[in-house]
């Protein structure tokens, strides 16, 4: 039961936080893995370091998710080294903060091409290789941000995470008589390496206000990922999971000092 091994998978935005989080599960689990990044320095350093976690194979590809044909060449480079693709991991995001009074089109737009477009993008790219596959899963990496809860400066992601679960939906029904399952995860507070830039006490208030009591890690997310991609998950399409350690059940922090 739940084996990856020699699956094939594309992870996009894989080279650190938790698009690197996920493609390390994956890798120890025996699968093949290509991950698609901007950095190619970033690129070689993630796949020497995944390289040594599993029996698969490891490649670096890379993409800009923004980019119709940088998405197609990136689903051709898999296609090329595994033979195929199973499993796509759409996980590439930006999040800039702006407010509402300093947020500029440029901005708004680079936000949407990125966290929108791109899911469109990377899924379209990898249609015939998940088709193909008999078994395909696509898996969305969205946010509590938007879909559940809102953050000030952050209405263009808060949109944009929104926005795909809105594509998820429909992209479910329209694959589903291809055997491509389609599933979002939902993070909440993971630590990455823009968290733990702002220190310990940061990352101390944050915690407190999760009722597990810890932030999560990326392989959190990583294993719910590898979960949706197995053959045991071929009923689950168009769903949504939240990985929050509980931090949006609260209805304020006093429920948590009672």
């Amino acid at each position: 039961m739940f084996t990856l091994v020699d699956k094939n998978v594309i992870v996009t935005g894989a080279t650190k936080g938790i698009g690197y989080g996920i493609a390390a599960v994956f890798a120890t689990a025996g699968a093949n893995v290509a991950i698609a990044a901007r950095s190619q320095p970033d690129i070689d350093t993630a796949v020497t370091k995944l390289d040594a976690l599993g029996s698969g194979r490891v490649i670096g590809v890379t993409v800009d998710v923004a980019d119709p044909q940088s998405c197609q060449a990136m689903a051709d480079a898999a296609v090329a080294a595994f033979g195929g693709i199973d499993v796509l991991c759409v996980n590439a995001g930006i999040f800039p903060e702006a407010s509402l009074d300093t947020m500029t089109p440029a901005g708004l737009a680079s936000v949407l091409d990125v966290n929108v477009k791109g899911t469109f993008f990377s899924v379209q790219a990898c249609l015939e290789g998940l088709a193909k596959s008999g078994a395909g899963r696509v898996v969305i990496t969205s946010s509590i941000t938007g879909p559940v809860t809102g953050f000030p400066g952050w209405s263009h992601y808060g949109a944009s995470k929104a926005a795909q679960l809105g594509f998820m939906r429909t992209a479910a029904i329209e694959l589903a008589p291809r055997k491509i399952t389609v599933n979002a995860i939902l993070p909440g507070n993971i630590v990455t390496e823009g968290l733990i830039d702002k220190g310990e006490e940061y990352l101390a208030s944050m915690a407190r206000a999760i009722p597990a009591g810890m932030l999560g890690e990326p392989e959190d997310i990583g294993h719910v990922a590898a979960f949706l991609a197995t053959d045991e998950a071929r009923f689950i399409t168009g769903q949504s999971i939240v990985v929050d350690g509980g931090q949006t059940l609260p209805e304020s922090l006093d429920a948590l000092t009672g």
